[in-house]
């Protein structure tokens, strides 16, 4: 966690996101200011699908993108719609500490047991789900996968501006990751 800037001022906040839709999201989320009101979104959320996070933000303000780790490879389109068809020119990856999609090995046995007991399925179908799926959602470190995403993503729209952001669950706080 020592990779973490707190943003808990307008001060804090980088200058190259102020007076942008990033800054707007850190100042609404973290700072509380009041909403302002949107009709179409100007920023594109990447994160994670997990229950335990939710973002302060006024309705419209934001295209969200829900993904286990906020892994956005398989959302490609949709990232490319936000951008092409919402005019999105701000983008922020959100990360999270104790990720489900951290050591999926680590859960293998529950994943299965989870789906025979819960969803009915057959204990070998099962098992090679897992086993074609985890590799391609296994996330390793939250914040190193975090940095990843944004690089492989500014490669990709390079007249996107894309922040790398992390949410503390215990304090509900968004910072940003030290990309130095």
């Amino acid at each position: 966690m020592a990779r973490l800037i707190s943003l808990q001022s307008p001060a804090d906040i980088p200058e190259e996101y102020r007076m942008t839709p990033i800054g707007q999201l850190i100042e609404y989320h973290n700072l509380n200011h009041p909403y302002d009101s949107y009709d179409k979104a100007r920023l594109l959320v990447g994160m994670c699908m997990d229950n335990r996070k939710h973002l302060h933000m006024p309705d419209n303000f934001a295209f969200i993108i829900r993904s286990g780790g906020a892994n956005l490879r398989y959302s490609e389109f949709k990232v490319s719609y936000a951008i092409a068809v919402g005019q999105i020119s701000h983008i922020v990856l959100i990360g999270h500490d104790q990720c489900g999609m951290v050591n999926l090995v680590a859960r293998k046995k529950e994943f299965i047991e989870g789906l025979v007991e819960t969803a009915g399925w057959d204990k070998t179908f099962a098992e090679e789900h897992f086993m074609h799926f985890a590799p391609m959602f296994e996330i390793g470190n939250e914040t190193d996968f975090i940095l990843s995403e944004a690089k492989r993503l500014r490669r990709r729209y390079p007249k996107i501006t894309i922040a790398p952001l992390f949410y503390l669950v215990k304090d509900n706080q968004l910072y940003l990751i030290d990309e130095a």
